[in-house]
């Protein structure tokens, strides 16, 4: 790909600079308001009226959501079934009705003029799921007759040899009484902050040089697709209804470059998607609520990995990994709320679920079949999982939730090999918070986690950069944890936060890199581990040191994994777990020039992980965010975001034998990733 202007990045960068640089000389201006804190509702509920968020002139739910302190919005991780796999933001009092319909998404396009309240919910509240999460928010809406367009555009430049990208979506949101309707159409994109050139050198056991190249590398996609959306009351209850179509592609190219060496590999995937949901809720007397929930999604997808190369004038022979899938999921969930007392509450209910995926691979070496594993399969799960739940409140500074959930599931899979089992799983939990003062609180956690597999694993897969091909394993089984934690939380001055939590994971079963015959590796079950994890989410608003509107933040976890690798034998961390990746902020609010701006540093992050043949991770220093938002008028935001890494390195430790762990080589890639800028422009009309 031949080299493109940066002049355009460039100069969007330096007034994106400018910009930052101005606003940071602005902490001697006075904000035209006093913060207005949060009220204490009890309980572990603490409410943010729009008063609170007043200096920020916030336009969407999402943006005063983001600026609640201590809370940050979680979509959940999609995994199958519903139970445990949604996020912990909530509008009035429910979940959307999908979840790729994300909390964040539907914040997103209700606009901030339809917010009555904000509560946040910590260790629970009567008629509350919280799914899991401690702590949870709550988006109250007014019941108004409004219409309203967003309409956003959001350039990604970047510099060097890199494709500029642009983002866009429009949504409309209709409300009239107890009912709303709406449409989002959204052309979005998919890059990778870890683009750029390098160096990328190969060396011996002894560390003589057998190899040094340059690297390019580039990752790009994007999807559009459309949304709708309708509420109202139905047969003396209410209706969510969602709908979404929508089509992807994702593309990743790789080039190394030496004296006489040319290696290349190229990723392009493409496919579609849609789903739809419902729920619907009745109130069937006072203090019994029914919930009735349907999610039915489904996709296709074609994808192709092309690896070539050429050493010493010698082209190697052209590898090549195809692979067709359809999945879907289909689930129905319902329950009961009951509210016995003020004090008092109890949930039971049951979802059942059914999921899919079926693959066909192929993969050959210079035009020539090479068998794998699990290349051609069909993997099927049926699950049933009752649950019941009871929070109680003996004291008005104590709350206890306990519940449990008992799951049954059958998996099948069919094709290259066929196998069938079923597993039964009780998962327990129980929740203590208790507010020993104002402002502070303590939370006990002690639960049984069960995993959901990803059916991906059940089949083979290749990183053709890497010469390396997985085979499937038909043998695998969720990982299961025993969890303790304590949390505590204190809160102080108008918007301060301190936050400390101690976890420990006992887990059985962990889910990592395998040995295979034949020289081949996989995902699988190796064993009993353990985590050890300390969190601390720190905020302190700076105004009492005449930073007018300013706040500084802290936030890390630190995670201590072990596990017996099955190669070899000894202890080891759980791959892919970061060790500790902490983010340092700073960001003030100026009511006076309509501007918000703010800073994000990660001084290191990286992870490792552990496979037969290869150890293999990345390292990065210094990462830094930098951003200012600009509102000329209440309809009108402009932020500019420019991202900035020069430290990214990648690194393959390569064994000659899985039996002598003898080094063959190690590999490291030195990658100076490109800087971008984003810059939104959002009309509210």
């Amino acid at each position: 790909m031949p080299p493109r202007s940066s002049t355009r990045t460039v100069l969007f960068a330096s007034v994106a600079v400018v910009g930052l640089l101005a606003a940071a000389a602005g902490p001697a201006l006075a904000q035209e308001a006093t913060p207005v804190a949060a009220t204490d509702a009890g309980q572990g509920v603490l409410v943010f009226t729009p008063d609170f968020f007043a200096a920020q002139q916030p336009n969407t739910a999402l943006d005063m959501v983001e600026r609640i302190p201590g809370f940050s919005v979680e979509d959940g991780d999609g995994s199958r079934g519903f139970e445990g796999a949604v996020g912990n933001v909530l509008v009035n009092g429910a979940r959307p009705a999908s979840k790729n319909d994300s909390g964040s998404a539907v914040l997103n396009r209700t606009l901030a003029r339809q917010v009555e309240r904000i509560e946040l919910i910590r260790g629970g509240a009567p008629g509350i799921d919280m799914q899991g999460y401690a702590v949870v928010v709550n988006v109250v809406l007014r019941d108004e007759a409004s219409r309203q367009h967003v309409l956003e555009v959001t350039p990604f430049l970047f510099e060097g040899e890199a494709r500029d990208m642009v983002a866009a979506r429009y949504q409309f949101t209709a409300r009239n009484g107890e009912r709303s309707w709406g449409v989002t159409l959204s052309d979005g994109v998919s890059t990778s902050d870890a683009n750029g050139a390098g160096v990328s050198t190969r060396r011996n056991a002894a560390g003589a040089v057998l190899r040094r190249e340059a690297v390019w590398n580039d990752e790009y996609g994007g999807g559009t697709s459309v949304r709708g959306n309708y509420a109202g009351p139905l047969l003396g209850g209410r209706i969510d209804l969602t709908a979404r179509l929508g089509v992807n592609d994702y593309h990743e190219e790789t080039r190394l470059t030496g004296d006489d060496v040319l290696r290349a590999s190229r990723f392009d995937w493409e496919g579609d998607s849609g789903e739809i949901g419902a729920v619907y809720t009745r109130d069937l007397r006072p203090g019994l609520t029914s919930e009735t929930r349907f999610i039915h999604e489904f996709g296709t997808s074609e994808s192709v990995a092309i690896g070539t190369s050429r050493v010493a004038g010698v082209a190697g022979p052209e590898q090549r990994f195809a692979a067709t899938d359809e999945s879907g999921e289909t689930i129905l969930r319902s329950l009961l709320q009951i509210e016995r007392s003020p004090t008092l509450s109890y949930e039971t209910g049951a979802e059942v679920a059914y999921n899919m995926l079926e693959v066909d691979q192929a993969f050959t070496v210079g035009g020539v079949a090479v068998p794998l594993p699990s290349d051609q399969i069909k993997v099927e799960e049926t699950r049933g999982e009752v649950f019941a739940r009871a929070t109680w409140r003996p004291r008005t500074d104590l709350t206890l939730e306990g519940g449990l959930r008992l799951e049954a599931s059958t998996i099948r899979q069919s094709g290259d090999a066929d196998a069938e089992k079923t597993l039964y799983y009780a998962k327990p939990r129980v929740l203590a918070t208790w507010t020993p003062m104002a402002r502070t609180q303590v939370r006990l956690r002690l639960e049984r986690e069960v995993g959901q597999l990803d059916f991906d694993d059940f089949a083979a897969s290749a990183e053709l950069e890497d010469d390396t091909v997985f085979g499937g394993n038909v043998d695998l089984e969720p990982e299961q944890r025993w969890v303790a934690e304590l949390a505590l939380e204190r809160r102080f001055l108008e918007d301060g936060i301190v936050a400390i939590t101690l976890r420990r994971d006992e887990i059985r079963d962990v889910i990592d890199g395998l040995p295979l015959d034949g020289g081949l590796s996989a995902v699988g079950n190796i064993g009993d581990g353990t985590l050890d994890q300390l969190t601390v989410n720190l905020v302190v608003p700076l105004d009492r040191i005449g930073f007018s509107g300013g706040q500084f933040g802290f936030r890390n976890t630190w995670n201590h994994s072990e596990v017996t690798d099955p190669t070899t034998g000894e202890i080891r961390p759980i791959s892919g777990l970061r060790r500790s990746q902490a983010v340092i902020s700073v960001q003030q609010d100026i009511e006076r020039w309509r501007l918000q701006w703010g800073a994000a540093w990660i001084p290191l992050l990286g992870n490792t992980s552990y496979d037969p043949d290869q150890t293999s991770g990345f390292r990065g220093r210094d990462y830094v965010e930098l951003w200012a938002e600009y509102k000329p008028a209440a309809a009108w935001a402009i932020r500019a975001q420019l991202n900035l890494w020069d430290d990214f390195v990648t690194f393959r430790e390569v064994y000659a034998d899985r039996t002598s762990r003898r080094i063959d080589f190690v590999e490291t890639r030195e990658i100076d990733p490109r800087t971008f800028v984003q810059v939104r422009v959002r009309r509210t009309f």
